[in-house]
């Protein structure tokens, strides 16, 4: 494990009797990052998440989070990371600031300090005004803000994010991205596992597709989408001409006669888009709009896991 990384897992398995669960997967993830692991249910994440925070012990592998070894040093593993899982952890019977204080308590730390880091923690979350309310009042998105708020009390270098923003409305699922990204650029490390694709799109440095206990894809959102089929530019042209000047030019395009439109086979890179202009420009041929449009996400997801018809993902 080097410096920059804050997981490293080499041969993770996990399996109950003759059921297998994981089988044998690599994950790294650097520091100060997003890495977000995708996979229908079934797939493995959970299991993933419960054994790198040491509430389960692997069948096999070695895994290591913040530094430490989670088969030998446990205590070590549990004192650097944070756990917010599917389903809030928040306590009805209490209200914000008496959740936060609990916790501030079952972190060893003192009344001084648990005070402030409760008042720090209101006030990131934008719970001041709701902290002396019982938590059963709250709405989803204030649950959920209250559930991670929870989790920092202790100041985690790795936080793990199960499923974080599952039943929550849009502009509540936009103030958990938010949140994300400040702890991100503060220096925590996120591994976050969820079914929304556009989530992961939007908040992930790398992603890991896991299907049927195995890493099947791995990368940056914009290497796995390069990887599938269909990305093309689309030009437009003023005129008939440049359309047939283009169509003899670039042989693999298919045509548009009547919006005067070409359709050009590319991965959607810089290079590939700058070879493409270079042509363009060799032959004086004017375009009138270029746009590029590549596979997203639920593409990726769909290629790399099979038949869409027994997956349950959500890309709204």
């Amino acid at each position: 494990m080097t410096i920059d990384q804050a997981i490293a897992v080499t041969g993770l398995r996990k399996s109950y009797g003759e059921h297998v669960v994981l089988d044998g997967i690599d994950l790294n993830v650097q520091r100060g990052t997003v890495f977000s692991l995708l996979g229908a249910n079934g797939a493995g994440k959970t299991t993933t998440v419960k054994i790198l925070s040491t509430l389960i012990n692997a069948s096999g592998g070695t895994i290591r989070v913040a530094g430490h070894d989670v088969a030998t040093e446990p205590d070590a593993v549990r004192a650097a990371i944070g756990v917010t899982g599917q389903f809030s952890a928040v306590d009805n019977l209490l209200n914000g600031r008496e959740n936060l204080m609990m916790m501030a308590d079952l972190n060893h730390l003192s009344r001084a300090d648990g005070r402030r880091r409760t008042a720090q923690l209101l006030e990131q979350f934008d719970l001041v005004e709701a902290a002396g309310k019982p938590a059963s009042t709250y709405s989803g998105g204030m649950r959920r803000r209250l559930d991670l708020a929870m989790t920092l009390v202790g100041s985690p270098r790795v936080i793990f994010l199960d499923e974080p923003t599952t039943g929550l409305d849009p502009r509540s699922r936009r103030e958990m991205w938010q949140i994300v990204r400040e702890l991100v650029a503060g220096g925590v490390t996120i591994f976050l596992t969820t079914q929304y694709l556009d989530e992961a799109d939007e908040l992930a440095d790398r992603i890991a597709v896991l299907d049927h206990g195995k890493v099947v894809a791995e990368g940056t959102p914009e290497e796995l989408k390069r990887q599938i089929p269909g990305g093309h530019v689309r030009l437009r042209f003023a005129d008939p001409r440049g359309l047939d000047s283009a169509k003899r030019l670039l042989g693999q395009a298919t045509d548009d006669t009547d919006a005067l439109a070409l359709r050009v086979p590319s991965d959607g890179s810089l290079r590939s888009l700058k070879t493409l202009i270079d042509q363009l420009d060799d032959q004086a041929i004017e375009v009138d709009e270029l746009s590029v449009h590549t596979p997203d996400l639920d593409d990726v997801f769909l290629a790399f896991t099979g038949d869409p018809a027994k997956e349950k993902v959500t890309t709204r």
